[in-house]
Order: structure tokens, then sequence, then C-alpha cells
């Protein structure tokens, strides 16, 4: 009598808890397989590359107008942030929302980096680094809310099928992975 108390309510709130995790398991799913392959790209943000050459003067001791003129010529949409000479004859002007302009004052010849954010992806990143208090809160719980998921699908199925049969099996090989993984490569 007791299991099957136990089993009844473990589905149902499995099934509850699970409908309302949906969305969200979805993005830190999406999000995690972005992270994974930081190495191949960057899943926040599509850097643009543009070369450029101006006629204006920009050497050393160039007032902020001229700059920012710069900006207007060649950055478009973004505004003027900061800008300082990292060698003799290269000028480094910093854009809001951390774009770049590198300009060589002896040749004029130039390349912008545009940074844009990138659709959907650019969101989940973010939600997947916590960024508020309120957030945080929110993902510990559903962490929380995965560790109760994973507890109540022992109690789900009886049986051969259940976590003493097949799915016991299947258990074990979730648990022996990572274990193998760690003792291999750590």
């Amino acid at each position: 009598m007791k299991m099957k108390w136990l089993r009844r309510w473990s589905r149902i709130l499995h099934r509850d808890i699970g409908y309302f995790f949906i969305g969200t398991s979805i993005i830190y799913g999406l999000s995690g397989i972005a992270l994974n392959h930081l190495h191949d790209w960057n899943p926040s943000y599509n850097v643009v590359q543009k070369r450029f050459t101006t006629e204006l003067d920009l050497n050393k001791g160039a007032s902020k107008e001229t700059v920012k003129q710069l900006v207007a010529d060649e950055g478009k949409r973004f505004s003027y942030k900061s800008h300082y000479y990292p060698e003799g004859n290269i000028i480094k002007v910093f854009l809001r929302g951390g774009s770049t302009l590198l300009v060589n004052t002896e040749t004029g010849q130039g390349m912008a980096e545009f940074l844009r954010k990138r659709a959907v992806f650019y969101e989940v990143n973010y939600l997947h680094y916590n960024p508020n208090a309120w957030w945080m809160w929110f993902s510990d719980i559903f962490a929380g809310a995965l560790i109760f998921l994973s507890i109540t699908s022992f109690f789900m199925i009886k049986g051969k099928k259940g976590a003493w049969g097949r799915g016991g099996v299947y258990i074990a090989i979730g648990f022996i992975i990572p274990i193998v993984f760690l003792l291999i490569f750590s």
C-alpha cells in the first residue's frame, strides 16, 4: 500500500514539476550546448570585421571630436566610448556595446570589429550566468527540481522495466559514464 501511494504521488509531482520546468530546461540545454563549444565560436555575439580607410588625422593628440567623426563615419549606429594609443601609430577606439575600431594613423588603414548579439543564444547564455539574485534563486529551485525529478523516477514504474530492472541498468550507466570520465581525465 505504501509503495502504491509513493508511486502515485511520484508520477503526479514528476509530471507537474516537469511541465513547469520545460522552458527552463530548454534554456539551460541550449546554453549548455553553446557554452560547451566556446572554443569553436562565440555563442553570445557574432563578430563582424570590416576593413576601411580614413583621411582623418588621428595622430597622437587628435581631438575627441576628430575621433568621434571617425566613429560617425565607420561606426554608424554605435557611439563613442573612449580611445587610446596602444602603439605609437595605432589608435584603438572603443564603442558602446563592445565594438572597436583599430586604425594605423600613418596609413589611415583600419579594422572595425562590430559585436552583434546572437538571437536566442545571447539571452539563454545571459540567464545561464545567473545575472541577479532573483534568477539565482530560481535556478537553485530548478536545480533542486532536477534532483527531485531524478529521485521520483525511481518510483514511477515497477517491475522489470522499473528501477530494479531495465531502468536500473540505465541508472547504473548514467552514474558510471561520469565516474569513468573523471577517473580518466581528471
